[in-house]
C-alpha cells in the first residue's frame, strides 16, 4: 500500500472512483510539491479530472482528511508524549477570481484563514495534522463592525479535540501548545471543567493582576528566586542567524478569576535571556501551564516543548510556498478548502 492510499485511500467520499482520484491527485502533488495543480498533473486530461474532483459538491474537505486523522492518531499511540501545536496563518489569494474569500489583516486583502493542530513528538518527529479550522472573515459593515463567528472559539475547540483523543489514548500524554493568541481564560476554564485530560502550555499575553493590592504578574515573577538555567540554539529565520541562548528560569503558581465566579490555576514560567549580544533583543518567554512545576528539569522540558511550537511555521511555509497554493485557480471558497486539504 502506498503512503497516499494509507493516508487518504479510505476517505468516505460516497464513490470509490472519487477515493481513487483523491489518492492519484495526492500522489501527483507529492511527486512535485513545488508545483501548482496544472503543473503537477500529467497532461490536460489529468488536470481536468483534478478540477472536476475539487468541484464535486458532495466532496467535503473533512471527509478527505478523515483517514489521515485516523492514521495520525495511530502514530500518536506509539509515543508516551505528543505535542499538539496550534497556530493560525493567513492564506493570501488577493487578485484571484475565487468567490467567498474575506479580508485578511488589511481590509483590502483577500484570502482565508487556516488554524490546524499539528502533532509532533518532543524529538520533533511529525505525526500529522489532527484537526483544522478554515474560514473566511466577514467584511465590516457601514458601522465598522464585523459579523460572523467569534474567532477565539477555534482555540477552545482545538483543545476540545485534543482532549477527546487524549481520553482514547490513556498511555499517551497530550500537550496542547499555543502562542500568545491562545492565552484565553475561557480555554483554561474549559480545560479545567473537562478534567484536563490533555495538558496545556500557552505563552502568556496578559499581565494579570494577582489580587487587590498585590503586584502584577510580571513584577511578582521578577521577585521569585532563580530556579535554574537552560541553554539552547535559537534556530535561524529570515534575516536572523542562528545563535546560542541562555535563559534563567523563575516559576510562580497563581490563581485568577475564571469569569464565571470560580478560579483557574496555573504555573507560570519566566524564561529570561542573560548575556544577549549587544544590539540584540533578549529572548524572554512567559509561559502558562496547568502542570505543577517544581524542578529545573521540569521547566527545561517545558521550554523545549514550547520551542517545538515553531515547527508549525515549517508546515505553514511549505503550505504557502513549497506547494504553491497561491497558483490555484478555483472559483469558490469551498473548492479552495478541498484543495488545501490535499496539501495538509
Amino acid at each position: 500500500m502506498t503512503w497516499a492510499e494509507q493516508e487518504l485511500g479510505g476517505a468516505p467520499l460516497g464513490d470509490a472512483r472519487l477515493s481513487r482520484r483523491l489518492v492519484k491527485l495526492a500522489t501527483s502533488l507529492a511527486q512535485n510539491p513545488s508545483a501548482s495543480i496544472p503543473q503537477a498533473c500529467r497532461g490536460w486530461a489529468e488536470m481536468r479530472a483534478a478540477y472536476r474532483f475539487l468541484g464535486q459538491d458532495k466532496v467535503d474537505w473533512q471527509d478527505m482528511l478523515q483517514p489521515h486523522w485516523q492514521a495520525s492518531a495511530q502514530r500518536m499511540r506509539e509515543h508516551p508524549v505528543v505535542l499538539c501545536l496550534q497556530d493560525t496563518t493567513e492564506l493570501d489569494f488577493d487578485g484571484k477570481a475565487t468567490r467567498g474569500l474575506g479580508p485578511l489583516s488589511y481590509e483590502a486583502q483577500r484570502g482565508m484563514y487556516l488554524h490546524p493542530t499539528y502533532a509532533v513528538t518532543p524529538a520533533r518527529v511529525p505525526l500529522g495534522v489532527i484537526d483544522a479550522w478554515m474560514w473566511a472573515r466577514e467584511f465590516k459593515d457601514e458601522a465598522g463592525e464585523r459579523g460572523g463567528m467569534c474567532e477565539s472559539v477555534r482555540w477552545i475547540e482545538g483543545y476540545e479535540r485534543v482532549a477527546e483523543q487524549a481520553r482514547q489514548m490513556p498511555l499517551t500524554r497530550r500537550v496542547y501548545v499555543a502562542d500568545r493568541e491562545g492565552d484565553i481564560v475561557e480555554l483554561m476554564r474549559r480545560a479545567r471543567d473537562l478534567g484536563e485530560p490533555a495538558d496545556w502550555l500557552i505563552r502568556s499575553r496578559h499581565d494579570r493582576s494577582l489580587g487587590k493590592g498585590a503586584a502584577k504578574l510580571s513584577v511578582a515573577l521578577q521577585q521569585r528566586p532563580v530556579l535554574g538555567e537552560v541553554e539552547f540554539t535559537l534556530a535561524a529565520r529570515q534575516g536572523v542567524k542562528a545563535r546560542r541562548v541562555r535563559q534563567e528560569l523563575r516559576v510562580l503558581r497563581i490563581q485568577w478569576p475564571d469569569g464565571k465566579g470560580g478560579l483557574v490555576e496555573a504555573s507560570v514560567v519566566l524564561a529570561s535571556e542573560i548575556g544577549a549580544p549587544a544590539g540584540i533583543k533578549p529572548v524572554q518567554w512567559r509561559l502558562l501551564t496547568n502542570r505543577p512545576v517544581d524542578t529545573p528539569e521540569q521547566v527545561a522540558e517545558l521550554i523545549d516543548w514550547y520551542r517545538a511550537r515553531w515547527e508549525i511555521e515549517i508546515l505553514f511555509h511549505t503550505l504557502k510556498n513549497g506547494c504553491r497554493i497561491e497558483q490555484l485557480q478555483l472559483d469558490s471558497f469551498e473548492k479552495l478548502q478541498r484543495a488545501i486539504a490535499l496539501y495538509l
